[in-house]
């Protein structure tokens, strides 16, 4: 996945148009040797997580163009990609696996970024009821910490105070994430086995969410 890597950084360096146009080869080969990993990466998850079974390689990329329209910065194409695996595909909402790859550091994601208020009201309501065995999960994942870059200052409205999950109860995303190796991007079935490993290790903690997100969108209906 060298080649991956490399070719973000060559767009992150030449972002316009014309350098795309030119280097049209070098990106289908990089979209292939994506796509082959992500396929890959589904079927394994499947063996240890049935819920993603059935997923295809479009369920779970995402496109390197970018919508400018609202935005302020003009650049036409990402500098990143990855593979997010999660049950009915990436745009349902549920708790997953994901793996990210840029030029300035490449990493292992497992949980739920950015849910909707229904949702992160039921994980936090789920953390209520389960939060030692979340922390659990957490704990027996390989060497995965939780992300607390989004969080409330206060504990959110209609949640007790002082809980021993407070911590928990404040996060606005719930996931855990854990840095790769890049000297494992250098062998791809290499990086397979190892990403597979340390995201199977992560299935608890994803399961427990996505009952949460379960019984949201049960409520919704």
């Amino acid at each position: 996945m060298v080649e991956v890597v490399n070719f973000l950084s060559a767009v992150e360096k030449n972002n316009n148009r014309e350098w795309f146009a030119a280097h049209k080869e070098q990106y289908k080969a990089f979209d292939r040797k994506l796509k082959e990993f992500a396929a890959k990466l589904i079927n394994g998850i499947a063996a240890f997580d049935p819920s993603v079974a059935g997923l295809t390689v479009a369920d779970c990329t995402y496109r390197i163009y970018r919508d400018i329209r609202f935005s302020h910065d003009k650049s036409p194409y990402k500098t990143w990609s990855g593979v997010f695996v999660a049950p009915h595909g990436k745009k349902a909402g549920y708790a997953g696996y994901y793996i990210h790859f840029e030029s300035s550091g490449c990493f292992l994601y497992a949980g739920s970024h950015c849910p909707e208020p229904i949702v992160l009201k039921s994980i936090r309501e789920e953390i209520l009821d389960n939060g030692d065995a979340m922390l659990a999960a957490i704990e027996a994942s390989n060497n995965f910490t939780l992300v607390t870059t989004n969080t409330l200052k206060r504990t959110p409205k209609d949640f007790p105070l002082g809980h021993k999950h407070d911590a928990l109860l404040r996060l606005k995303d719930f996931g855990i994430e854990k840095p790769l190796d890049v000297a494992l991007l250098t062998d791809s079935n290499t990086l397979l086995e190892r990403v597979l490993q340390d995201l199977k290790s992560t299935y608890p903690l994803v399961e427990i969410l996505n009952r949460a997100i379960d019984y949201a969108y049960e409520e919704m209906m």
